[in-house]
């Protein structure tokens, strides 16, 4: 039931439709949508200055990076992609961009390297037309981020040597660097909040222009001794404060299970403001810094039941009792408002719960949302090695069936997220979707 995550030839024929995606999604009919069928988006989805970039896979096993215009779906162009000594447990790595003052936006993306000691080559595309800006060689990363107006990129990952450099996404310039392994989990025009990788990782907080440190709050002061990154973790901002998931992780030489949880701290001096350890997160559900929904787990590792938080302020706002689990072979599904909370059978007669009162409700006629595939394959990429998966979709189900509902209507905003207005994802099969229904910017599940 859990899924843990760090953070698991394209050609348009003709302009697509800026119509509804089907007659079924009623709450998004009005509003301008496309849908782009013919790529296989596999990574996540990265927007800025109009364009959508992702990594999509080819049918040979192949990646590209493609870039598509926001307001239309159609292909802007399209061109090789690779990754290089990115772990499978990570995902698919997807492009980087970045809205500049000379142009719309740059999309930085790893291509495959010609030839010589490098694996692969960092290169900068304009983002409307994909002309080439600039070119950097590249050992191991695992991948190019945005970091406010600059593009973030581990280097050397591989190597004793690893680092993180800061780049001008216009130039390619290097403006500074960290030594050891970084991701960012935040930024803005001013600064940038990293994950320190290490043997104590750290959130810290940068001054963009200069690197100058500004604060740094090691996630053990949050959670607790013991904290083992191998399992994975998720960020999200809920206002003023960045809200963290750190997943379990079991030694296998020790057996030991690693310390865990839920935490959130002040984005403008790293101040905690509360902390929830001993909790899983719980998949599909909201990003940790908008809608999220855990389960406790003991000392014994007995789980609990389910509670919804409130990213803010970390207190419950909702929950169901260990009790009211069912069995087993259930999955969960989640109406659009997450209200109720959902255990799907499929193809029979499920459970839901009011998430509010913790009250069982009928399930004749309730509908949640929840994964397509539940036992989904690893992608078939050349040249990569196995364990990769693509992000993951979600469909509607009738609770009081298990069975889908068809056509398919727009998946909600605590899955798709929203942007400037906008709301993109992917179906099982890899095409994009968009629908700008002025949803209030927030993160999706995948960030």
């Amino acid at each position: 039931m859990l899924r843990p995550l760090w953070k698991p030839s394209i050609a348009l024929a003709g302009t697509l439709a800026v119509t509804a995606c089907s007659g079924s999604d009623a709450a998004t009919s009005s509003f301008p949508t496309w849908h782009n069928t013919e790529v296989n988006a596999v990574s996540r989805m990265v927007v800025a200055g109009g364009v959508v970039a992702t990594t999509s896979m080819k049918p040979d096993g192949a990646l590209e990076t493609v870039a598509i215009g926001l307001r239309d779906g159609k292909r802007l162009w399209a061109y090789p992609a690779t990754m290089a000594g990115r772990l499978p447990g990570m995902g698919v790595s997807a492009p980087a961009i970045v809205e500049t003052a000379t142009d719309e936006g740059v999309v930085v993306a790893l291509d495959p390297a010609k030839k010589g000691q490098w694996n692969a080559t960092l290169i900068a595309r304009d983002a409307r037309s994909g002309v080439q800006k600039w070119t950097r060689p590249v050992h191991s990363t695992f991948g190019p981020q945005r970091c406010g107006p600059y593009i973030c990129l581990s280097e050397h990952t591989a190597l004793t040597k690893a680092r993180m450099v800061v780049l001008d996404p216009a130039t390619g310039k290097q403006l500074w660097k960290l030594p050891g392994i970084s991701e960012v989990e935040w930024s803005d025009a001013a600064r940038v909040l990293l994950l320190r990788l290490a043997a104590n990782p750290m959130i810290e907080s940068y001054e963009l222009k200069t690197g100058k440190l500004q604060w740094q709050q090691p996630i053990e002061q949050a959670l607790g001794p013991g904290i083992d990154m191998s399992g994975g973790w998720a960020f999200g901002a809920a206002g003023a404060d960045l809200v963290g998931y750190v997943a379990p992780y079991t030694n296998p030489k020790t057996k030991k299970v690693s310390t865990f949880g839920l935490f959130s701290i002040k984005i403008a001096d790293g101040t905690i403001n509360w902390m929830r350890p001993s909790v899983v997160r719980v998949y599909p559900s909201g990003n940790p810094g908008y809608a999220p929904v855990v389960r406790p787990v003991d000392r014994q590792g007995a789980y609990g039941g389910f509670a919804r938080l409130d990213a803010t302020t970390g207190r419950v706002v909702g929950q169901i009792s260990a009790a009211d689990v069912p069995g087993s072979g259930w999955w969960l599904a989640f109406p659009d408002r997450m209200d109720k909370l959902g255990f799907l059978q499929h193809n029979a007669k499920g459970t839901a719960f009011d998430l509010v009162s913790g009250k069982p409700v009928a399930v004749e006629g309730t509908r949640g949302w929840s994964f397509c595939v539940t036992d989904p394959k690893p992608l078939s990429l050349r040249g990569q090695p196995p364990g990769f998966y693509s992000t993951a979709a979600i469909c509607e189900y009738d609770l009081g069936t298990g069975k889908r509902v068809s056509p398919a209507a727009a998946p909600p905003p605590w899955f798709t997220g929203s942007q400037d207005g906008w709301r993109l994802w992917r179906d099982e099969k890899g095409a994009v979707h968009a629908v700008n229904d002025h949803t209030a910017t927030a993160p999706g599940m995948y960030g």
